[in-house]
C-alpha cells in the first residue's frame, strides 16, 4: 500500500492537468504494467483507492505522499461511482460491451480539470508515475521495511503488478542507471515539486555508481 499511495496521488495530479484517462492507461500498459492505473483503481474499487491514498497522505510520511488532488476519487465515492463493482467508476461497465467513458464522467472531469487538456508525452507520463513508485520502494529499502532488493522486486511485481518484464523496481533502476534516474527525478522536482525528491538511498547509489543487484 505504501508504494501504491504515491501512484494514486500522481494519477490524480495527471488527471487534474487534463491528461485523458485512456492516455494514462495506454501509457502505463506500454511501460509494462498488466493494467493501466485508471483501470486498476476501478478494479480495486474507487472507495478503496480513495481510502488508501487519503490515509497515506495524512500519515507522517512526508511530501512523497503529496502533490495531487485526491478529491478526484473522494467525490466519486460520494456519487456512488465505486468502480467495476458498481458498474460505474472512471469507466462505465455494461456487460459484454466492455467499458466506456460515459457522459457523466466526462462532465465531471471537465469540471475537475477546469476544461484543461494536456498533451503530455507518453514518456513523461510513464516516468512521473513510475518514479513515484520506484522512489517509495527505495525508501522502504532504506527504512528496512524491505529486506533486500530481491525481496522488493518480487513483492512489487507480484503484489501490485510492477511491470513484470522489467524485473521489479530495483532491476529497472539497474537497467536504466540510478544516476540518470535521479537526474530525471530532480528535473521533476524543479518543474513539479518536492514530492519527486529522490530518497537518500537513491542519491547515495547515484553518487557511488553502485547497483542494487550484483
Amino acid at each position: 500500500n505504501r508504494c501504491l499511495g504515491p501512484i494514486l496521488v500522481e494519477v490524480s495530479a495527471l488527471v487534474k492537468e487534463g491528461v485523458p484517462l485512456e492516455t494514462l492507461d495506454k501509457a502505463m500498459k506500454k511501460f509494462g504494467m498488466p493494467v493501466g492505473p485508471i483501470t486498476l483503481i476501478d478494479e480495486v474499487g474507487v472507495d478503496v483507492a480513495a481510502k488508501v491514498s487519503t490515509f497515506l497522505s495524512d500519515a507522517d510520511l512526508g511530501v512523497r505522499m503529496g502533490g495531487g488532488d485526491l478529491s478526484l476519487m473522494t467525490n466519486m465515492v460520494e456519487k456512488g461511482w465505486l468502480g467495476r463493482k458498481s458498474n460505474q467508476g472512471f469507466y462505465t461497465y455494461a456487460g459484454k460491451k466492455g467499458k466506456t467513458i460515459g457522459s457523466e464522467v466526462t462532465a465531471y472531469l471537465k469540471e475537475f480539470t477546469g476544461g484543461k487538456v494536456s498533451n503530455l508525452s507518453e514518456k513523461d507520463i510513464q516516468d512521473r508515475i513510475a518514479s513515484r513508485l520506484v522512489n517509495e520502494a527505495a525508501k522502504c529499502l532504506e527504512d528496512d521495511i524491505i529486506e533486500n532488493p530481491v525481496a522488493g522486486d518480487i513483492g512489487l511485481v507480484f503484489g501490485i503488478g510492477f511491470a513484470p518484464f522489467k524485473g521489479g523496481p530495483f532491476r529497472y533502476l539497474d537497467a536504466v542507471g540510478v544516476s540518470s534516474y535521479v537526474d530525471r527525478m530532480n528535473g521533476f522536482v524543479d518543474t513539479l515539486g518536492e514530492q519527486f525528491e529522490p530518497c537518500q538511498l537513491l542519491k547515495d547509489y547515484a553518487t557511488s555508481g553502485k547497483k542494487f543487484h550484483g
